[in-house]
C-alpha cells in the first residue's frame, strides 16, 4: 500500500513546488504568434476558363465543394428578382434526371447540394465525394427550368415580398442600400411585386444563360480526397461548360451625403425603432491599412464588449445589442454601418450616443489594454473559424478574386498583431465619416420625430428628412389627425361591435374557440384559444404537439406554463390580462376607455384606445373593425412592446372574426390564419383548472 500511494505524494509535492516557483505578480508574457497552415491548394485551369482549386484535409472523412461565378454586380432594373428566380429554379432536376429522383438520391447518400444564380455547392461523406460531385455538376450545367417550377418559385417570392411589407427590419434595410447606394445601383435596387410579375420564364433562362459561365468561375474542393483523382473527375464533369464570359459592366462609386443627416421612414406599427448610421466607403481587402480597419471596427462594435454595445446596451439598457460592421467590395462600394433596435422613448438619445462613440474611437487614442483584448478575442474567433471546411474554401477563394498574396492567411495573425493605437484612430477617422452620415431611422413617428427634430448633431440642430418604405423622399406625415366632433371613446366601441354583428348578437355567445395556425423557422405553431363571459381564458401554443407557452385566467386567478415549468401571474400581470379573458372584451369596457386621437396603421386611419396603461387597440375610422392591439409589456427592467394586427374578416353564425393574425415581438413577427371558430361548444369549465 505504502508503495502505492508514495507516487502520488511525490507527484502531489512537486506540483505544489512548482506552483511556488511562478511568480503571480507579474501577467505572463504572451507567446509567439502560431502559424496558420491552411494548406496550400492544388491550382489548375480548364481549357473554358474554371479555375480549381483543391486542398486535401485529411481529419475527417467528409468533403465540400464549392462552385462560385465571381461576375461583377448586376443591375437587373425593371427585371429585379430575375437572378433570385433563376437560383431558385435551379436544382428543379436536369435534361436527364428528374428533381424528385435527384433530391431522393442526395438525401439517400446524407449529403447537402444547394443552387444559387452565381454557383453551387456541395458537402458529403468522401466515399461519396465522385458521386455528389458528378450529381451537382450535372444540375449547375444541365439544368432544367419547368414552367410550373418558375411559377411556384415566382408565387414564393411575391409571398415573401408580401410578408415583408409590415416588417420593420425588411424595410430598414430596402431603405439603407437604397439611399447609400442609389436605386440604380446593383447594391441599391430592390426587388417589388411589379418587377417580378414582368420577369418570364425566358428571361430567367437567358440570365442563366449569360451569367452562368464558366470564365470567372471557381471550383473550390476542400476535405478527404486524393488531388490526383479528384482532377481527373473534375475535368471529366466539367469540361463539357462551354466557354463564354459574362457581360462586363462598370459603375460609378456611391457618395456619401453632404453632411451628417436624419433619414425617417413611419412606420405606425413599429414598437421599436430600427438604427442604422451608415456611410460609404472604399475599402478593399488588399488595402494596407485592412487590418486597421477591422481592429477598429472591433473595437468600435465588433463584439460584446465593443464601445457602442457597453454604451447603449449596459450602461444605458436602450437595447439588447448594438453592433457595427464594415464590407469591402473590389468595386470601391463598400460600406460602414452601426446599428441597433431601441426602444421608442429612446431612439433621439440613442442616436446622441452612437455618434458619441463613434466621434470617440476618432478622437480619442484606444486603450493598450482595450486593442490587446481585442486582438485576442478577434484571433481567438479566426483560429477558430478555421476548424471549418468550408472557412477554408472561403479563404483561398478571396486570395484569388481578391488580388491578394499566397500567405495572406497564414501572416494574417501576425497583421492583426501589428496593429498599433495611432493606426486604430486613423483608420477610424478614414472609414467611420459621422460627419457626413446617413442616420436611417424606421419608427413609430407619432412617438419618435419630435425628439429626432429636437435633437443635435455636431453642435447643430439635426436636419430630418423623411421618406416612405421604397426610399422616395416624402413630405414630413401627418402623425394625429383631429377628431371629429361628436366621436368618443363609447362611441368608437359602439360602432365596433355594431360592425362585428351587434351587440346583442354578441351577448348571446356564452363561449368561443378558436385554432390558428402559423409557420416559424419553418416548423408549425398551433394556436388554441378558449374563452367565456366568466372572466376566463385559455390560450396553448404548440410546435409539433408539444405546449411551448399556456396561459390559464380563471377569474381572479392565472397561471402561465412554459415547456413544463408553471408560475402563478402576479397581480400586476393578471389584471392586464384579465382585459382580454372575454368572448367580446369590449362589451364590458368602461368609462376609463380613453379616445387617444386618430393614428395611422398601416396606410389607414385609426382610432386609438386607451383601454389600460399596459394597451391601447385601434379602430379602423372607415370600417369601424379593430385592426391593431398594443400590449406593453416590462422585461427584465426594460418595457416592450408587442403588437397584433387582425385582417380578412369573415361571417361565423352571423358575427364577423378575424382570420387573419398577426403577432410582433420585438423583430419577431408571426402570422396566424384561423382555421376553426366555435361558438357555444367546445369549452368547458375544466379548460381553466
Amino acid at each position: 500500500m505504502k508503495i502505492k500511494i508514495l507516487p502520488i505524494i511525490a507527484f502531489m509535492l512537486c506540483a505544489t513546488i512548482s506552483q511556488a516557483q511562478i511568480d503571480r505578480s507579474k501577467q505572463p508574457k504572451p507567446g509567439p504568434t502560431p502559424k496558420i497552415n491552411l494548406g496550400k491548394p492544388e491550382t489548375f485551369q480548364l481549357n473554358n476558363g474554371l479555375t480549381v482549386m483543391i486542398v486535401e484535409n485529411h481529419k475527417l472523412p467528409r468533403v465540400s465543394m464549392n462552385l462560385s461565378i465571381d461576375n461583377a454586380p448586376i443591375y437587373e432594373g425593371d427585371k429585379a428578382g430575375v437572378a433570385s428566380l433563376t437560383g431558385a429554379v435551379l436544382g428543379s432536376g436536369t435534361t436527364s434526371v428528374s428533381k424528385d429522383a435527384f433530391n431522393e438520391r442526395v438525401d439517400f447518400l446524407g449529403a447537402n447540394i444547394g443552387y444559387g444564380a452565381s454557383g453551387a455547392s456541395a458537402s458529403c461523406l468522401s466515399k461519396y465525394f465522385e458521386e455528389i460531385l458528378g450529381l451537382m455538376a450535372d444540375g449547375a450545367l444541365h439544368p432544367v427550368f419547368p414552367e410550373d417550377e418558375f411559377e411556384k418559385q415566382r408565387e414564393q417570392l411575391l409571398t415573401g415580398l408580401k410578408s415583408q411589407e409590415k416588417d420593420i427590419a425588411s424595410i430598414s434595410n430596402r431603405v439603407k442600400n437604397a439611399l447609400a447606394y442609389g436605386k440604380k445601383h446593383p447594391y441599391g435596387e430592390f426587388i417589388t411585386e411589379e418587377t417580378v410579375n414582368s420577369v418570364s420564364l425566358e428571361d430567367v433562362k437567358s440570365f442563366y444563360s449569360q451569367y452562368f459561365t464558366p470564365e470567372n468561375a471557381y471550383l473550390v474542393v476542400v476535405g478527404d480526397v486524393d488531388v490526383n483523382k479528384t482532377k481527373k473527375l473534375i475535368k471529366k464533369v466539367f469540361s463539357s461548360w462551354k466557354k463564354a464570359i459574362a457581360p462586363q459592366v462598370t459603375y460609378t462609386a456611391p457618395k456619401n451625403a453632404q453632411y451628417a443627416q436624419v433619414n425617417f421612414i413611419d412606420m405606425p406599427n413599429a414598437v421599436q425603432s430600427e438604427i442604422k448610421v451608415v456611410n460609404n466607403i472604399d475599402l478593399k481587402m488588399s488595402d494596407p491599412d485592412y487590418f486597421d480597419a477591422l481592429m477598429a471596427n472591433h473595437i468600435l462594435g465588433g463584439s460584446f464588449g465593443s464601445y457602442l454595445n457597453m454604451n447603449l446596451r449596459e450602461a444605458h439598457g436602450y437595447t439588447y445589442g448594438a453592433r457595427s460592421s464594415l464590407s469591402t467590395d473590389r468595386y470601391g462600394a463598400g460600406l460602414f454601418q452601426a446599428a441597433a433596435k431601441v426602444r421608442n422613448a429612446v431612439t433621439d438619445s440613442s442616436v446622441v450616443e452612437f455618434i458619441k462613440e463613434i466621434d470617440r474611437i476618432r478622437t480619442e487614442d484606444v486603450n493598450e489594454e482595450t486593442l490587446r483584448n481585442a486582438k485576442a478575442k478577434y484571433l481567438g474567433d479566426f483560429v477558430m473559424a478555421l476548424e471549418n471546411p468550408g472557412t477554408v474554401a472561403r479563404y483561398a477563394l478571396n486570395i484569388k478574386t481578391n488580388n491578394l498574396p499566397d500567405d495572406f492567411y497564414e501572416t494574417y495573425l501576425q497583421k492583426i498583431n501589428d496593429v498599433t493605437v495611432p493606426d486604430v484612430k486613423k483608420a477610424a477617422n478614414k472609414y467611420f465619416k459621422s460627419d457626413v452620415a446617413r442616420i436611417i431611422i424606421v419608427g413609430k413617428g407619432s412617438d419618435v420625430a419630435k425628439g429626432l427634430e429636437n435633437m443635435e448633431l455636431h453642435g447643430k440642430k439635426a436636419v430630418v428628412k423623411y421618406f416612405d418604405k421604397y426610399a422616395n423622399e416624402v413630405e414630413k406625415p401627418t402623425y394625429k389627425k383631429t377628431v371629429p366632433a361628436g366621436v368618443t371613446a363609447q362611441k368608437v366601441i359602439e360602432n365596433y361591435l355594431e360592425a362585428i354583428g351587434g351587440a346583442n348578437k354578441l351577448k348571446s355567445v356564452n363561449t368561443l374557440y378558436k385554432t390558428a395556425e402559423a409557420t416559424l423557422q419553418g416548423m408549425a405553431l398551433n394556436m388554441e384559444v378558449k374563452t367565456t363571459t366568466n372572466a376566463q381564458a385559455c390560450v396553448d401554443i404548440k410546435m409539433m404537439g408539444n405546449s411551448l407557452n399556456k396561459q390559464v385566467i380563471n377569474g381572479n386567478k392565472g397561471y402561465t406554463v412554459t415547456q413544463g415549468q408553471r408560475k402563478e401571474m402576479s397581480a400586476e400581470d393578471l389584471e392586464s390580462s384579465k382585459m382580454t379573458a372575454s368572448t367580446f372584451p369590449e362589451l364590458h369596457y368602461t368609462d376609463t376607455i380613453t379616445l387617444e386621437g386618430i393614428e395611422n396603421v398601416d396606410g389607414k386611419d385609426a382610432y386609438a384606445l386607451k383601454v389600460s396603461d399596459q394597451m391601447t387597440s385601434f379602430y379602423s375610422v372607415d370600417s369601424g373593425l379593430k385592426i391593431k392591439d398594443v400590449v406593453h409589456i416590462k422585461q427584465n427592467g426594460q418595457e416592450i412592446s408587442s403588437s397584433v394586427f387582425y385582417d380578412n374578416y369573415k361571417d361565423i353564425e352571423g358575427i364577423k372574426f378575424p382570420f387573419s393574425l398577426s403577432q410582433t415581438f420585438g423583430s419577431q413577427k408571426i402570422d396566424f390564419e384561423v382555421k376553426e371558430i366555435k361558438i357555444n361548444e367546445g369549452v368547458s369549465d375544466t379548460d381553466f383548472q
